[in-house]
């Protein structure tokens, strides 16, 4: 018998669940939990170790011994599970859930930012991705080809972007500032421990900087990166929505961050979701149970 719902979104950064009771009338949402990054390019055992975390947080905020997982149903929005050998290898490695459910990070971010209704998401947070839901029913994705080779506008791109803006300064050719120096010291202070630094660099590594290059927004060189993605987050909204009929939501960590840095016409349109990517994982599980 299944009693609890658990919905997770799981990225590179870090890992958000929401957990529900779960009863034919409907699931009540009781508790949310944090923990690690579950992004399953950082490896299998380490994602289900931060899935667990956090599930087991969420039911000590809840207030609730946390039961057998043959109780509990969980549904998972993660990054990394395009790559479909990753994807299987970490269902087989289920510790034993009732029901399990797993589809990409974006494609729940769009579950939860519209309700389930027709509708376009740009999630942007240490990788990105554009996702739409038309009105027939059909999905259509957008970007999402991952780091470093796509993921445009996402903290690991703002952050591939400021680490070459440094190696160009500390050669000589582009001119030094707070910016820059801000950014040297955060990766070690001097051209022997960027190399160091650039040899372990995961792409959560890169999108630690992200935030350097927000605050200082006013540098010349971080208001171009900062431009860029505004262009690349349009672009990928256009893509995903010719027409512009649907409603548009801005989503992940970064999300509103870049809202500033759109072209206006974009921002106008851009929306707020109604609810992140582990209400959407809460709700496509609670749907998968219904089938």
């Amino acid at each position: 018998m299944i009693d609890y719902l658990i919905g997770v979104d799981g990225g590179g950064t870090g890992t958000r669940v929401r957990i529900a009771r779960f009863a034919p009338s409907g699931a009540t949402e009781l508790a949310q939990g944090a923990s690690g990054p579950s992004g399953l390019g950082l490896g299998l055992a380490r994602a289900w170790a931060s899935v667990q975390e956090a599930v087991g947080q969420a039911f000590v905020n809840a207030g609730i011994a946390q039961p057998p997982l043959d109780r509990m149903a969980i549904g998972l929005g993660l990054a990394g599970v395009h790559n479909r050998q990753w994807a299987q290898e970490f269902e087989k490695a289920d510790p034993g859930y009732a029901a399990l459910r797993l589809e990409t990070d974006a494609f729940t971010t769009l579950m939860g930012a519209h309700g389930g209704q027709p509708g376009a998401i740009v999630a942007i947070g240490t990788g990105s991705v554009g996702e739409v839901l038309l009105p027939d029913g059909t999905r259509r994705e957008v970007g999402g080809w991952g780091f470093p080779a796509g993921d445009e506008a996402s903290g690991g791109w703002i952050g591939l972007a400021a680490i070459n803006h440094i190696e160009q300064v500390l050669d000589g050719r582009r001119p030094a500032s707070a910016f820059a120096h801000a950014l040297i010291d955060a990766c070690g202070g001097d051209r022997a421990a960027i190399q160091v630094w650039l040899g372990q660099a995961t792409q959560t590594a890169y999108a630690s900087l992200a935030p350097l290059v927000l605050d200082h927004a006013d540098d010349p060189a971080a208001r171009a990166i900062l431009t860029k993605a505004g262009i690349e987050v349009a672009a990928i909204a256009r893509a995903l929505d010719p027409d512009e009929r649907l409603p548009l939501a801005l989503c992940g960590g970064l999300g509103r961050a870049l809202r500033d840095w759109l072209p206006p016409a974009l921002a106008a349109r851009a929306r707020t979701p109604e609810g992140d990517s582990a209400r959407g994982a809460l709700r496509m599980i609670e749907l998968h149970l219904a089938a």
